[in-house]
């Protein structure tokens, strides 16, 4: 039997193929021969502890334009599945939560990657505090005295919202920036969620490295730079790949990590680090294979496949 597998996701006619790490995993899960279902979030229906979604069969290719077609959406069991991928982008938000617990009813029988628990218990900027020793200093708070106080002390910040994603609402302000507080009266009028505030990191001008962890161990990076003019390096605002290397600061950041994204079933991660500070832990829908697959001529999506289908074989065997 062919290991099937649920794809959560948003409308996969609306991907960038060349960009969207979900069709990577899903163009090589079907050169497997596995067998592919496309839902969304919305077509999830929880009745008497049963969970079902209503899915159609998916086949992909790589032609732009014309890279998905879909079957005749029926409702399927999703305890019938092997392999659930929850790989619908931000924000992480109550409809993100909500998912999370729909999972959870057969994440006991399916593997559901990432771990929706551990998925629900992991926002970016959230998660990354554990590792408080391996981070820029940092703030989080809705306090505008206690923003100033942080500001007064280390000067040079950057501030942004706790549940932001790709970059979106990052600000840098200097010490001669007069706009603090008319910045967090921005923000509170858009979102009640506090505010993330961190010391600059002037190293940030040589951009951001992308690292994506398997399973817990590191398989490659990619550093992304920023626009001319941008403090931001993210590829959805224009960030530019470039080859590199691993460091061994970053070894150590990644030995520190490794072990509890394996332990909490996250299986695809990938975390950012700005000189030697990690700053986020992305665990939702992670970005960059394509970059890294380009630059260093490996298959990410391969060793994530792999990793998978280790785990479900563990399952079925518990």
């Amino acid at each position: 039997m062919p290991v099937t597998v649920a794809i959560q996701m948003d409308p996969i006619e609306q991907i960038d193929i060349r960009k969207d790490s979900t069709f990577a995993l899903a163009l090589a899960a079907q050169k497997r021969g596995y067998e592919l279902y496309h839902y969304q979030v919305h077509d999830l229906v929880l009745e008497d502890g049963q969970l079902l979604a209503k899915m159609r069969p998916l086949e992909v290719r790589a032609k732009i334009g014309n890279h998905a077609s879909l079957g005749e959406a029926i409702w399927r069991k999703l305890d019938d599945m092997d392999v659930v991928l929850m790989r619908q982008d931000p924000p992480f938000d109550m409809n993100y939560i909500t998912a999370t617990h729909l999972l959870e009813h057969i994440s006991d029988r399916t593997l559901v990657i990432n771990d929706p628990v551990s998925v629900r218990n992991a926002p970016e900027k959230l998660f990354v505090t554990a590792f408080v020793d391996l981070m820029p200093p940092t703030l989080i708070a809705r306090n505008l005295d206690m923003i100033r106080d942080f500001r007064s002390r280390h000067q040079d910040i950057i501030i942004k919202p706790l549940f932001g994603n790709g970059g979106a609402g990052v600000f840098h302000l200097t010490p001669e920036d007069e706009n603090l507080s008319s910045l967090v009266e921005i923000f509170e009028q858009i979102s009640p969620e506090p505010l993330i505030i961190q010391k600059y990191i002037p190293a940030i001008k040589e951009g951001d490295k992308r690292i994506i962890l398997v399973d817990g161990e590191p398989v490659g990076g990619v550093s992304r730079l920023p626009p001319a003019g941008e403090v931001r390096a993210n590829f959805h605002v224009g960030g530019r790949a470039q080859k590199t290397v691993l460091t061994a600061r970053d070894y150590e950041i990644c030995g520190r990590i490794g072990p509890v994204l394996r332990e909490k079933g996250l299986v695809f991660a990938g975390i950012d680090v700005i000189g030697d500070y990690l700053t986020e832990i992305n665990v939702t829908s992670p970005t960059g294979i394509h970059e890294i697959n380009a630059l260093d001529n490996i298959q990410i999506e391969e060793l994530i496949w792999d990793a998978i289908i280790r785990r479900h074989s563990a399952l079925q065997a518990a």
